[in-house]
């Protein structure tokens, strides 16, 4: 499975796939998870071992559990407390598996400009599809 985060993707805009990642192992499901936006893919050395590293920006759980309509979870983007985009480095051995989200649409059509790329600073809120393969089914949820 390969998760991406480029700048320029097929001459079409940047692609920053999104991932479930490990928060707390001791818990199941999505109750032991979190999505994040992939940014950058880097590692370091230090003392002559190799540590590869990814650059997230985490989204938050709307709500406790899965929305009762569609059985799914929502998120929308973690900030701080002084409104900056919540980015951290983390291990790559936390990322489970890649996240596919699906735009919140609500009642207003689509502006036709958006695209792809576009997404997540367009929409507010995301459902965790849990349909977009039989690992996110029986794992997440």
């Amino acid at each position: 499975e390969y998760i991406d985060a480029v700048p320029t993707w097929q001459q079409n805009g940047p692609c920053y796939d999104c991932a479930f990642v490990i928060t707390d192992p001791e818990l199941q499901a999505m109750h032991g998870m979190d999505i994040t936006c992939m940014l950058c893919f880097f590692s370091f050395k230090s003392e002559g071992i190799c540590y590869p590293c990814a650059v997230v920006q985490w989204f938050d759980c709307i709500g406790d559990g899965p929305d009762k309509a569609t059985g799914m979870w929502m998120v929308w983007l973690s900030f701080t407390c002084d409104h900056q985009h919540n980015l951290t480095v983390i291990h790559v051995d936390t990322i489970f598996c890649a996240a596919h989200l699906i735009p919140i649409y609500g009642w207003d059509f689509v502006p036709q400009e958006i695209t792809l790329c576009h997404s997540y600073d367009a929409f507010n809120g995301f459902y965790v599809n849990k349909f977009f393969d039989h690992h996110a089914f029986e794992i997440v949820y």
